[in-house]
């Protein structure tokens, strides 16, 4: 069934979703830059974790993780950004959306920091072996680097966060009886392997193939 035909009230148009919201604060619409300024960066260089965005040919969506020590993802002018590509399940997800379209959407995270940095841009997909030296971790240098020419940049506020408690470990739920990767895996992709079996190879996996 047709989303949309589940429900009596949708919102169809920019004229109809602004007679609700009303439109956006002169001051909001204003601070979109179109590069990377002094605070861009130092939210950057504290920033260990970043989110993905990015959608193939035909608008198939993917938001990826990727996260590292501080500062991995590495500036390299005003206007271009580099995130290292570390071992993973191989779908590669975000470079085979990029071959497509380039477009890519990031939001910034800093632990403790209430706002995130949401910057957008087009990427492509890089081997300079100069380049993924200076990104090697405990002597493991990534295959590949996923650079971004920043077309824009802005800091969101921080009302999500709050309404999350994302940061106060006293308000989150509990999450010791949710399902684990391993559970996930064997139902999902209906393996005949065991939990245990499955966990066992993940356990490995993280031990020995971070980096």
């Amino acid at each position: 069934m047709d989303a949309a035909a589940r429900f009596q009230d949708v919102v169809s148009t920019v004229e109809g979703l602004e007679a609700i919201l009303g439109r956006p604060n002169p001051r909001v619409q204003a601070k979109v830059i179109a590069t990377l300024d002094k605070h861009c960066l130092a939210f950057i260089a504290r920033s260990p974790f970043v989110l993905i965005a990015s959608s193939d040919a035909t608008g198939n969506l993917d938001v990826s993780p990727k996260g590292d020590p501080p500062g991995f993802v590495q500036v390299l002018d005003a206007r271009t950004l580099v995130i290292p590509e570390r071992p993973g399940n191989r779908r590669a997800d975000t470079f085979r959306n990029v071959l497509q379209n380039p477009r890519v959407g990031l939001i910034f995270f800093v632990p403790g920091k209430r706002e995130t940095l949401r910057v957008g841009g087009d990427a492509l997909i890089v081997r300079d072996a100069a380049l993924r030296q200076r990104m090697a971790v405990n002597g493991h240098v990534p295959e590949l680097a996923l650079v971004v020419s920043v077309t824009e940049a802005f800091i969101h506020c921080a009302k999500c966060i709050i309404r999350s408690a994302l940061w106060e470990p006293t308000a989150w739920p509990r999450s010791d009886d949710l399902p684990s990767l391993a559970e996930f895996a064997v139902a999902h992709a209906k393996l005949t392997e065991s939990v245990a079996e499955v966990q066992s190879l993940i356990n490995a996996d993280e031990k020995d193939g971070l980096y």
